[in-house]
This record gives structure tokens, C-alpha cells and sequence, in this order.
């Protein structure tokens, strides 16, 4: 049996001192492939959400997507239930950057709201809510609001410009 003691480890080697079987370069693209995976996974999750609250609309968003949809309104496009990045948002005009959200009285004061709001207005979005009452009973004025959302320009350039450029 050979008494000499164990080299140190390299620090290539980990804290264990055991190498990888694995070198680096093969490591990182594993730590890579593993990553992109999980994120997969998330995205695969936040698109079922995304169907399943597209069949599954609250009043509110059911009347204001009759009114938004099929280019109703001043012939702008609008997708509905769009995940993007993280997050869902109810009603999207990727062309004008504009996202509506129906809100319900759990939005009130919503700390998420808050920051999902910074992270899509950091993606160069602009956000426009609407209590799920005023869709009801101020129809006429929610439209108005939309539609001067949508006449208003947008940055120069705009975000949208900036990504393809």
C-alpha cells in the first residue's frame, strides 16, 4: 500500500477534489443543454396556463375580446392570453407595443402587478388597465382610452424598431 499523500486539487477540479469525468468545456455545455431544458419546461407551462385561461376567459375578458378581436377595433391586431417573457398578459398589440389587462378586485394594489408592469414597460410595452366593472359599465370610455393608446405614437425609435435594427 503506498502512504504518499494525495496531491491538492486543482481548482479546475472542484472543491471535492475529484476531477470530472466530464472536461470543462463539455461541462459547460451540459450546464447549457440543462438549462435551456428547465427553461423549456417553463415555457411549456406558461403556454398551457396561457391555453387553458384562453378557454377559460372571465366575463370581463370574454366582452372586451369580442370587441378587440378579428381587427374590430381601427384595424389593429390583438392577441389574446400572450405569454411574454415570464408573464401572461391578457390582451397584446405586438405592432403599437400596447398590452390591456381586465383586472379584477384581486389586482388591487397587487405587488406582482407592480413589478410584471417594470419588467413588460422595460421590454418596451405600454400597459393600460381596466377594472373588469369599468369594461361593464363605462364601455364607451374603455374603447376611447384604447383607441387613443393605439393612435399615440411610439418612442423614436420605437422598441419594437430598436430590436429588428
Amino acid at each position: 500500500m503506498n502512504d504518499a499523500p494525495l496531491p491538492n486539487p486543482s481548482p479546475a477540479e472542484g472543491e471535492t477534489g475529484y476531477a470530472d469525468p466530464v472536461p470543462l468545456p463539455q461541462r459547460r455545455e451540459r450546464e447549457s443543454k440543462a438549462q435551456r431544458s428547465r427553461e423549456r419546461g417553463r415555457e411549456d407551462v406558461l403556454r398551457a396556463r396561457a391555453k387553458r385561461m384562453r378557454s377559460e376567459p372571465t366575463p370581463a375578458e370574454h366582452r372586451l375580446w369580442q370587441i378587440l378581436r378579428a381587427k374590430r377595433l381601427a384595424g389593429y391586431k390583438f392577441k389574446r392570453q400572450l405569454p411574454l417573457d415570464r408573464y401572461i398578459a391578457d390582451f397584446v398589440c405586438i405592432e403599437r407595443r400596447l398590452i390591456i389587462e381586465a383586472d379584477g378586485g384581486q389586482h388591487n394594489e397587487s405587488d406582482y402587478d407592480e413589478e410584471r408592469d417594470a419588467h413588460l414597460r422595460a421590454a418596451g410595452f405600454r400597459i393600460l388597465r381596466f377594472w373588469n366593472s369599468d369594461i361593464f359599465n363605462n364601455e364607451e370610455g374603455v374603447l376611447i382610452s384604447i383607441s387613443n393608446a393605439l393612435q399615440t405614437s411610439l418612442p423614436n425609435p420605437s422598441p419594437a424598431e430598436g430590436e429588428r435594427g
